[in-house]
């Protein structure tokens, strides 16, 4: 078990311990602290607190704070004011509330001591929102953060509008590189679009109790080719068609004349959040073969929810819509492309899960191997799929590599297929000066023949493998872009909650 979940189970053991006491304490059975939201609800009630701050809870990463304001508040009907007391529920719950409600020197004194005690309401709102700030900005940066889901590239083992919490502590917490930002945001900020930070002050990589990530972990990291940006309104570029493939594509001297005064450049802390699987740790060979990931030469687990395209061959003279899809089966959206007409009467795409493929109710006189077939896109993109000008091996998304994953302390010789693959690593991520003099190469001024990584790499895959923009695209995840492992769905949505989703853990 990872140092993430022992501090999470800890933390959580603590405080609905320590909330079971002080239910009691307060009157209220305390079995309803054990249940999650459940125990919100009722302090709300007990302070007579409009109910809207109950709701509030569930607003995105802001949620959080209202949270915390709710069990400082609930501490204050203990007649606990001081800062200290206050410091000691943000970050300590877990020792602080079971003191609290099992200490026979605590009571709870309810709204009577609220109604005497001497602070201004305006202060109050002052003293704890602030606390609220720091303690959650504290929490977000060494220990957890909420997520929500944007895309359908992890499909089917996240779904969109997933909302996750990543544990920062399984590779180690990393310090921001811009400590001076706007708390509550990523990059942007709300209304104006501008920047949500300053890079007046920056903080070289460092990253505490550093871990390195798992292969098939399911991680979120800062998305590498983000560094530099076409920022426009409508969104058409950003993360979805990047400035490196929009150079690829229409030509830097294109690309300059029609955004040049919204092209940005972002610190890596500061770049888009993405999240995939890593299907590949430094120093692995990774290699995709008919759709099929390998590494070192060995196939790797066909993971239950993670799905990709497959041909489905229905009887001839029958009509197969979305609809009679799902009475086979299979759980599939239009929205999200899971269903595509193919050429040819009887044959169409459907986005398959594993499970879902073992499960299927097949036609009469069907079998298995007749009825869905393996499809694998056939088309070569040489300026879309990374190293992009590899124009020999005619690589394709179902079949691709084989390719080596950096790893910190590995030497290359610096040839020119070498540096179709590696030069971005050497020059952007690990900040060297490359230059090519008439076939000899410098680094830093200096002739060199080889060149020695000094990070991990990381090559991260979504598990929705047709429908991913992921590593094949873009190459390899640097160490410092690590955020953390995602560790379980605390809330998810889909026109109303998706319950059975709640608080799984991501496998």
């Amino acid at each position: 078990m990872s140092i993430g979940w022992i501090i999470f189970i800890i933390g959580a053991l603590g405080w609905h311990i320590g909330m079971y006491g002080m239910f009691q304490k307060a009157r209220i059975a305390p079995w309803k602290a054990l249940i999650p939201f459940y125990n919100t609800w009722c302090m709300v009630e007990k302070m007579q607190l409009k109910r809207v701050w109950f709701f509030l809870q569930f607003i995105p990463i802001a949620g959080v704070f209202i949270t915390i304001w709710i069990t400082i508040k609930f501490v204050e009907h203990f007649g606990r004011f001081g800062i200290l007391h206050h410091a000691a529920a943000v970050f300590f719950p877990f020792i602080y509330f079971p003191y609290l409600g099992f200490s026979k020197n605590e009571k709870y004194a309810g709204k009577l001591v609220m109604d005497n005690y001497k602070k201004s309401t305006a202060r109050e709102w002052v003293d704890a929102a602030v606390f609220a700030i720091v303690a959650a900005t504290l929490i977000r940066t060494f220990f957890f953060e909420a997520y929500t889901i944007p895309t359908g590239s992890m499909e089917k083992t996240l779904l969109v509008n997933d909302f996750l919490f990543v544990s920062k502590f399984n590779y180690g917490p990393r310090l921001p590189n811009t400590p001076i930002s706007f708390p509550f945001v990523h990059n942007v900020l709300p209304v104006t679009g501008s920047k949500s930070y300053s890079e007046a002050i920056k903080i070289p990589y460092t990253r505490w109790f550093a871990k390195p990530v798992k292969r098939n972990d399911v991680v979120v990291f800062n998305f590498p080719v983000n560094d530099t940006l076409i920022n426009d309104d409508a969104q058409y570029y950003g993360s979805r068609i990047t400035y490196y493939q929009a150079m690829r594509d229409e030509g830097r001297e294109t690309i300059w004349n029609k955004f040049g005064n919204v092209i940005t450049t972002r610190p890596v802390d500061k770049r888009d959040n993405f999240i995939k699987r890593c299907v590949a740790i430094a120093g692995d060979e990774i290699k995709v073969v008919n759709g099929r990931v390998y590494t070192n030469g060995t196939a790797q687990p066909l993971f239950p929810h993670s799905e990709r395209y497959y041909i489905l061959n229905h009887p001839a003279n029958t009509f197969v819509d979305a609809e009679a899809v799902k009475n086979m089966g299979f759980y599939v959206r239009e929205s999200q492309n899971d269903i595509m007409q193919f050429p040819g009467k009887t044959t169409i795409l459907v986005n398959v899960t594993n499970k879902e493929k073992e499960t299927i109710k097949l036609p009469q006189g069907y079998s298995l191997s007749d009825f869905i077939v393996d499809y694998n896109d056939p088309y070569y993109r040489s300026q879309e799929l990374f190293p992009y000008y590899d124009t020999i091996h005619h690589w394709t998304v179902d079949n691709y590599g084989p390719l080596v994953v950096p790893a910190k302390g590995m030497t290359i010789e610096l040839t020119p297929d070498n540096l179709i693959r590696y030069q971005r690593c050497i020059e952007t991520y690990e900040g060297n000066k490359f230059e090519n003099k008439n076939g000899q190469y410098y680094i830093n001024d200096q002739p060199a023949k080889n060149y020695t990584f000094k990070m991990n790499y990381y090559w991260m895959m979504g598990d929705n493998r047709h429908n991913s923009l992921d590593s094949r695209y873009w190459g390899f995840v640097p160490e410092d872009h690590v955020v953390g492992q995602a560790s379980f769905i605390w809330f998810s949505w889909e026109g109303g909650p998706r319950w059975k989703r709640f608080f799984n853990a991501i496998k």
